[in-house]
């Protein structure tokens, strides 16, 4: 990792030589690209040229300590913890920059929550999962919008589709993908039995028309009447919308709306997630080729989360978490959950990074 730091140092002086090159500044695309690409490794030589500052400072330390002049040893000797420990700090922050960043990290993002098994309770639960990132979104200012949703007539949602708008939203995000796994009493339980109940959750990073190329030949777009709440059109007029990708098979249908433009503009927005998705992932060699493998198939038996009402406990699987402030997550307070299961996944990524500090 050393020689990987000597040269994106070697890439920055590089950079600022052509930013000062007359041909370069009269070429304002090519100038900003390469100011772009100078400012992503500013940070990083910066650092690595503060580690370097310090290693000669400990060296010449180190020799001050082997020198026969007792009060420079004396000095030498109380200053070296001091040297050493901001060194490693220094490593531990180049190390974190030098982490690939996740070009998705800015995106807002489409949440998918659907009920798994458990009947009428998963559908409770999954009402109470996206209540829970619904009042988490509003606390952070982002801004939720509900682009679909499927109820069960009981006060569950068997299934909801909302984009989440704000800062940095995916980062914060992305880890919450998978089966959640509730236990609890369900309210029509009279023996008073402990249910378990599942509810998939999928975050996907929201794609721009400039992240997804959607040619129209491979769309097939079906309108049929609304159905559910809606008042007098529904069933009377085609407003509902199913857009199939063929060459993905993937569908998606809209029927919120009473225009069919605004429906269509929104299946097309969760279509284009999708695609953006698995074709990230592809990329990361990190799942399979169908979408089952971010939420898996709701069953009992595949989790990353459990929620537990008699113990008031929650508890994150991938990372060995536990807090027993379940109302109070659920209330929406779950930024202690996301912080442990981001800097869990931070910490595997520098674990990856080996910097010789000697």
């Amino acid at each position: 990792m050393l020689d990987k730091l000597i040269s994106v140092e070697a890439r920055y002086d590089e950079l600022l030589a052509l930013l000062g090159d007359a041909t370069v500044q009269a070429d304002q695309s090519q100038y900003r690209t390469h100011a772009k690409a100078l400012s992503e490794i500013e940070l990083v030589v910066e650092k690595f040229r503060e580690y370097k500052g310090v290693v000669g400072e400990i060296t010449q330390a180190e020799e001050i300590a082997a020198s026969d002049d007792a009060e420079m040893q004396a000095l030498a000797h109380e200053e070296l913890p001091g040297l050493k420990a901001r060194a490693e700090a220094l490593i531990t922050e180049i190390k974190f920059l030098l982490v690939p960043k996740d070009p998705a990290d800015a995106k807002n993002v489409v949440l998918e929550i659907r009920a798994g098994t458990g009947g009428d309770e998963a559908a409770l639960f999954a009402a109470d999962l996206f209540r829970m990132y619904s009042r988490h979104a509003e606390r952070q200012g982002w801004r939720v919008e509900i682009l679909s949703s499927n109820e069960n007539g009981v006060g569950g949602l068997k299934e909801v589709i909302a984009t989440i708008e704000g800062k940095m939203v995916y980062s914060r995000l992305k880890y919450e993908s998978g089966v959640h796994r509730v236990q609890r009493v369900p309210a029509t339980e009279a023996s008073g039995r402990i249910h378990t109940s599942t509810a998939t959750v999928a975050v996907l990073p929201e794609a721009e028309e400039v992240d997804v190329q959607i040619d129209a030949k491979d769309l097939r777009i079906d309108t049929f009447c609304s159905s559910g709440p809606g008042g007098q059109s529904v069933n009377t007029t085609y407003s509902a919308v199913r857009i199939t990708h063929l060459p993905s098979g993937l569908v998606v249908s809209q029927q919120d709306e009473k225009s069919q433009i605004k429906n269509r503009a929104k299946a097309m927005k969760v279509l284009r997630a999708r695609l953006y998705e698995m074709e990230m992932r592809k990329q990361q060699d990190a799942i399979a080729k169908d979408r089952k493998s971010q939420v898996g198939t709701g069953e009992r038996s595949e989790k990353i989360r459990t929620y537990n009402f008699p113990q008031s406990r929650i508890t994150d699987h991938r990372i060995n978490f536990t807090t027993h402030r379940l109302l109070d997550v659920l209330d929406g307070n779950v930024a202690e959950l996301i912080d442990e299961a981001v800097t869990f996944y931070t910490a595997e990524q520098l674990k990856e990074a080996t910097v010789v500090a000697d």
